[in-house]
C-alpha cells in the first residue's frame, strides 16, 4: 500500500473522529441551553476549536440538526472556512493518492 493512500484513510478516520464529537458537543450544549444548563454549558470556543481541528462537518450538520448557533455570523464563518480547508487537503490527498 502506497503511503499516501494510507495517510489519507488516516486522515478520513481523523475527521470523521472530530465530526462525530462535534456533533456530539453541537447537540449536548443546545439541550443543555433548553434546559437552562447556565454555567455549565460548553463554550462556544471549545465548539468552534472542535470545528476547526477537523469536526466542521460534524459542526455544520449539528449547527442545521439542532438549530444551534445558527444567528452567529463567526459560527458561520468559521465552519465555512474549516470545511473549505478540510475539503480542499483531502481533495490534494486523494490527488497524490492516486496520481
Amino acid at each position: 500500500m502506497k503511503t499516501s493512500l494510507l495517510l489519507l484513510i488516516i486522515y478520513i478516520a481523523y475527521l470523521a473522529f472530530f465530526s462525530l464529537i462535534a456533533l456530539f458537543l453541537f447537540f449536548k450544549d443546545k439541550k443543555m441551553a433548553k434546559n437552562g444548563g447556565g454555567a455549565v454549558r460548553i463554550k462556544e470556543k471549545t465548539l468552534l476549536s472542535v470545528c476547526a481541528l477537523g469536526g466542521a462537518v460534524g459542526g455544520f450538520i449539528g449547527r442545521i440538526l439542532a438549530h444551534h448557533k445558527t444567528d452567529k455570523m463567526y459560527f458561520s464563518l468559521t465552519i465555512y472556512f474549516s470545511l473549505l480547508l478540510e475539503a480542499g487537503v483531502l481533495a490534494a490527498m486523494i490527488y497524490f493518492a492516486f496520481i
